[in-house]
């Protein structure tokens, strides 16, 4: 069967299930119709059923994830939902469609694959037990827990592995990375978590990935997506907003100093254990090693968490004599080791993988020393680690060339689409499907084309969505903006202080720091701290952490200090066991898919407008690339790129229909410019209070209705 699950058609089947009392109000019942869910789901009904591209901009609160997967199931078509974090992918793969599929009643088999960092390496676990090289003895009882996991488990995910930190010491040792696997002539290939999930992607109907996964085949065809996508019919972007960001990470080419020390450890651990003796291996992984230390000396003056322009040949700031210098010294390193790997290579896989990993490193090495590719940005980052980067500027070209451009039929092991009517259909498994070009493999058949979805909460500040879809190279895709169903301006307040200084000042994080212990001791706790930057996150963490060191009602948590799970679970929490709220101070990831429904959020600070650095070489290339255009890059790009990250701040309050809370924003730009009432436009339209009396005052009110609530 190909098409709809409905002898009336997709749309009428799709209409038919959000009715308030059609499937979804039978299987949940909090389910309640909502006109924007809906209208989104018949969009995604037609593209499926029409093929081509629909990007939508579904606010907080439509239920943007049943109103693609319903029409998804219900197509009957090959399905591929990728997502921006693990979070989302495990809720798809793990709570919404097997709920979907099984109110429906679809025999609808599901997949799930990440990348290999998710998944214990067999061999790698086995390389650790040997070597002996692990840090610590907590590291060590770690060691053990995981092999007594790896007895039992089925997929290897270690994300089923309780207690298993993401910052641990012990992950690079038992997982496996591109450049480390010995793919097929590993003696675990056959039971390899890793190439278990890709067979099991293969077989079917709807599998979820990441984003990272998907970017990272294009880059190398290497993480099966190269066999499983021309099989797909439809493709869905979930928190597509991330999107070009992620791809670019995985379209350019990069070398890190960690990278380097990776290579000469594993060269010195394989060598010792499978070719003592044959060569002074701690001699050339030494030389290796050392010589990525070098590296990162260069730059030992440069800011930690800095991005460096290299617009010319050398890196700002770097002598070019030195430069030259360390370079050579990574090649001669690099050309030893390939030299002693030569003469062992014949006598275990691990040496071919090692030496091909010698010849990427070179090959790179003399790109970095080439003049820059067209339309690219090149840049040095600078932290426990130093990489060098090239990327394109976005992945508009990527897009339209190798994803809609070569977007012919889509062709299936066997068959495209499941039968709903019929007895569960078998699909080849990854042995049995060769790794060929989407557009030659459509070539030899003749259905639909592919639908592609693309959808989030934050897309753009405009109707025509531009900050998304130009980037992304979709700017002839159907756009649909479908608005929240909250009603914020009685669920939520925003006040923008007028008496706080400009946020150059240098009182400016004091400032929004002594606001921020005001409202947290009127609520209680229940603040979360949005920052732009690392230095006022520490400073504001800082300044309430010295403010409630003594205070039992309290606790202030700042990011940095614990893994962004146990921050998260504990902010969650609300009121601990001790009766203490809680405060957390947070930048980078927690502005986005941070999701606090209830009473434990009822204030989010933001510190300042989040305009992108100025300096960072990406921005300043993409702004002398709108200049060159004749466009302002302030007005294309510096503003909707603060809008949309303002909108996901802000997006972090009210997360329910019965969610109540503030919103501050301690920047006077916000209610004093012109531009800012452009980005007050992108916020929801909330309630406004011009004093910070009146502010204090609501919130009392709030945390008394609170109380009474529990």
């Amino acid at each position: 069967m190909n098409g709809s699950a409905s002898p009336l058609g997709l749309a009428a089947a799709v209409q038919e299930a959000f009715r308030a009392d059609g499937v979804l109000s039978r299987a949940d019942a909090g389910f309640r119709p909502r006109s924007g869910q809906t209208e989104m789901a018949l969009a995604v009904a037609q593209t499926v059923e029409q093929g081509g591209s629909l990007v939508v901009e579904a606010g907080t609160g439509v239920g943007k994830t049943f109103a693609y997967l319903v029409p998804a199931l219900l197509s009957g078509e090959r399905v591929l939902v990728s997502t921006a974090t693990k979070a989302l992918q495990d809720q798809l793969f793990g709570r919404d469609l097997p709920r979907l599929a099984a109110a429906f009643g679809l025999p609808v088999r599901l997949a799930l694959l990440k990348g290999r960092a998710s998944y214990l390496c067999p061999h790698r676990l086995e390389l650790a037990r040997r070597e002996a090289l692990l840090p610590d003895r907590a590291t060590v009882a770690l060691l053990a827990k995981v092999e007594r996991w790896a007895q039992g488990t089925r997929s290897g995910d270690l994300a089923e592995l309780p207690g298993l930190d993401e910052r641990s010491a012990l992950l690079p040792l038992i997982t496996s990375t591109r450049e480390n696997c010995l793919g097929s002539e590993c003696g675990h290939y056959r039971e390899c978590p890793v190439m278990q999930a890709r067979k099991n992607a293969l077989a079917a109907d709807i599998v979820v990935i990441n984003h990272h996964l998907f970017f990272a085949d294009l880059a190398v065809r290497e993480t099966g997506m190269a066999e499983l996508l021309p099989s797909v019919r439809v493709v869905v972007f979930d928190e597509a907003h991330q999107l070009n960001e992620t791809g670019v990470q995985f379209l350019g080419q990069q070398l890190g100093s960690t990278q380097l020390i990776e290579l000469a450890r594993d060269s010195l651990a394989a060598g010792l254990t499978l070719a003592q003796g044959l060569v002074d291996w701690s001699a050339v992984s030494s030389a290796l090693e050392l010589s990525a230390r070098d590296l990162r000396l260069l730059f030992a003056k440069s800011s930690r968490n800095s991005r460096l322009s290299w617009s010319g040949p050398v890196p700002e700031g770097i002598e070019p004599e030195a430069w030259q210098a360390g370079l050579l010294q990574v090649q001669t390193a690099c050309e030893a080791l390939g030299e002693g790997l030569e003469l062992v290579v014949q006598t275990a896989p691990d040496f071919v993988r090692l030496q091909e990993r010698v010849a990427e490193v070179l090959i790179r090495l003399n790109a970095f020393q080439a003049p820059m590719a067209t339309g690219c940005v090149r840049w040095v980052e600078v932290g426990a680690q130093v990489r060098l980067l090239e990327a394109p500027l976005d992945i508009a070209d990527t897009v339209r060339s190798r994803l809609l451009g070569a977007d012919a039929p889509v062709v299936s092991p066997q068959n495209a689409s499941w039968d709903l009517d019929a007895s569960r259909k078998h699909h080849e498994t990854a042995d049995q499907v060769p790794a060929q070009d989407s557009a030659e493999l459509a070539a030899q058949t003749g259905s639909l084309p592919r639908s592609w979805i693309f959808t989030s909460a934050t897309l753009g500040d405009e109707p025509a969505l531009r900050w998304f879809t130009e980037p992304c190279g979709l700017e002839s895709a159907r756009v649909l903006q479908v608005s929240s169903p909250f009603d914020y301006p009685r669920q939520a307040v925003l006040f923008v202080p007028r008496d706080m200084v400009v946020p150059s000042d240098p009182q400016h994080s004091q400032q929004v720091g002594e606001l921020a212990a005001r409202i947290v001791r009127v609520l209680g706790g229940r603040t979360l701290v949005l920052t732009t930057t690392l230095r006022a996150l520490q400073a504001i963490g800082d300044q309430l952490q010295q403010a409630f060191a003594e205070d039992t009602q309290v606790q202030v948590l700042v990011q940095g200090q614990g893994s962004k799970r146990e921050l998260m679970d504990r902010f969650r929490q609300g009121m601990d066991d001790a009766g203490r709220g809680c405060v957390l101070v947070a930048s980078a990831t927690f502005w986005e898919g941070f999701d606090v429904p209830g009473d434990a959020l009822q204030a989010v600070i933001i510190d300042k407008l989040p305009f992108p650095p100025p300096n960072d070489p990406v921005v300043q290339a993409r702004s002398d690339r709108l200049n060159e255009q004749g466009r302002s890059p302030f007005k294309d790009y510096f503003l909707p790129e603060a809008a949309v990250s303002l909108k996901q701040g802000a997006g972090r309050l009210i997360r329910r229909e019965t969610d109540r809370g503030v919103l501050v924003v301690c920047d006077t730009r916000l209610s004093t410019t012109g531009y800012g009432r452009r980005l007050m436009a992108a916020l929801p339209p909330m309630a406004k209070v011009s004093s910070q009396k009146v502010l204090l005052e609501g919130l009392a009110r709030l945390t008394t209705a609170s109380t009474r609530a529990s």
